[in-house]
């Protein structure tokens, strides 16, 4: 029987569970000291400032720009290639929306299209460090300080990438983090927002403690399904249950991812799942993770070069880019090459699912129509979404990676050529 292996990984603590019954234990599972231990411990590992934790990054960056106390209807810039959720709640808070086009090579923003973005209404900008890489931070600070704009960094990918030798999230005004089951920093959910200015903190921080508590039955559901999720993208359990379902599409053309992600909606008002507060086990879980975090990238990236090693020497493919001063944490591993989609359908023929797109060319979609975008056809986002993702995650074996590597050149030397290595 074939063997598959899931695009997705989750960096799960041995002790996951006794953490969770500690928490219980002590009545600490809501509310308790670990909340406070674990903001003061994440914004000491990125050199300091203010860390408030929130149910979401999303939430996190929605608390700051209420914070910053914009005039309404000001403009704010947001690459054109971003999760369509954080533009959105921009709309929510009441700015007006512009997309800056992004760095194909880098997937990036790209920062003359950003100057051209600018108007006398612009009054701040969201780089993305997008899959895990830095956004070249020099020139967009500059563009920024040139402009009088707040920077506010989506770091959700890139917890531990750095640019220059510092962390990302710290360049900026803000910076804010997701702890989602997949993200570089399991907490099965949850948030942080990292911020320089005290005050600034101060107003962020009251609007994340005005959120209601959740309740415990609420937090159960989610560790469990967090437990079903790193159960069912084990190899084996991944191979006869939902990977049948995508060899199956696969032969009819048919494309589940759909149904994988958020419904794309207005966001106005706020669901009622985004407003309660940061839970104590889970910043307990992310206490002890923190510990872990550079061992974990290690792997991803030891898994990249394995990908660099297999893939580079390929006519007509372009593996990931890290450009001089960046490091990259490889939350996704993208890979340019002919013919993707037929390419994704022979991989996952052969038991690696691989991803086509993790996140939006949001200028196309209908929630944000007639938004205004520099170059109106975004020839970077659009050229982004070419890419494949590649399985790199941490949770991968040496012997796994390896068979990724094997299988992915395979079907990638057949379309681009003959092979130039053995």
């Amino acid at each position: 029987m074939l063997t598959a292996i899931s695009r997705y990984g989750a960096r799960v603590l041995p002790n996951t569970e006794e953490i969770v019954a500690g928490c219980k234990a002590r009545s600490e599972f809501i509310q308790g000291p670990q909340i406070a231990q674990f903001e003061h411990a994440f914004a000491e590992r990125l050199g300091g400032g203010h860390a408030v934790a929130a149910s979401y990054g999303r939430m996190a960056f929605y608390y700051v720009l209420k914070a910053l106390a914009l005039p309404p209807g000001s403009e704010i810039v947001l690459p054109a290639l971003t999760f369509w959720v954080i533009p959105e709640l921009a709309r929510v808070a009441g700015l007006k929306v512009v997309f800056a086009d992004v760095d194909p090579t880098t997937f990036a923003m790209d920062p003359p299209s950003l100057e051209r973005a600018i108007t006398t209404a612009t009054r701040a900008v969201v780089p993305t460090h997008l899959y895990g890489l830095s956004c070249d931070m020099d020139a967009i600070m500059a563009i920024a300080s040139r402009h009088g704009l707040k920077v506010i960094e989506d770091c959700a990918h890139s917890l531990g990438a750095m640019f220059d030798g510092r962390q990302v999230g710290t360049f900026g005004d803000a910076g804010f983090f997701s702890f989602q089951t997949l993200k570089p920093l399991n907490c099965y959910g949850g948030g942080m927002a990292l911020i320089k200015d005290a005050a600034l903190a101060r107003g962020v921080r009251e609007m994340a403690e005005r959120e209601p508590w959740p309740d415990d039955k609420r937090i159960d559901n989610r560790l469990l399904v967090g437990r079903l999720q790193r159960i069912f993208i084990k190899p084996w359990v991944f191979s006869i249950s939902a990977f049948p379902i995508l060899w199956m599409s696969s032969l009819i053309g048919a494309n589940p991812d759909v149904y994988l992600w958020e419904e794309i909606r207005s966001l106005d008002p706020l669901p009622d799942a985004y407003r309660e507060r940061f839970p104590n086990v889970q910043a307990a879980i992310g206490l002890a993770a923190l510990d872990h975090l550079d061992e974990w990238t290690e792997r991803s990236r030891r898994h990249a070069r394995v990908m660099d090693q297999a893939l580079g020497d390929l006519p007509g493919i372009i593996v990931p880019h890290v450009p001089p001063k960046r490091t990259h944490v490889y939350y996704q591993y993208c890979v340019y090459g002919p013919q993707r989609d037929e390419l994704v359908v022979r991989c996952v023929r052969r038991g690696i699912d691989i991803e086509t797109l993790h996140v939006d060319v949001c200028s196309d979609l209908d929630l944000f129509a007639g938004t205004r975008v520099e170059p109106p056809d975004a020839p970077g986002a659009h050229r982004a979404t070419g890419a494949m993702q590649v399985p790199v995650y941490t949770t991968l074996t040496d012997d796994q990676a390896a068979r990724v590597a094997r299988v992915v050149r395979g079907v990638l030397a057949r379309a681009s050529g003959p092979r130039t290595k053995n």
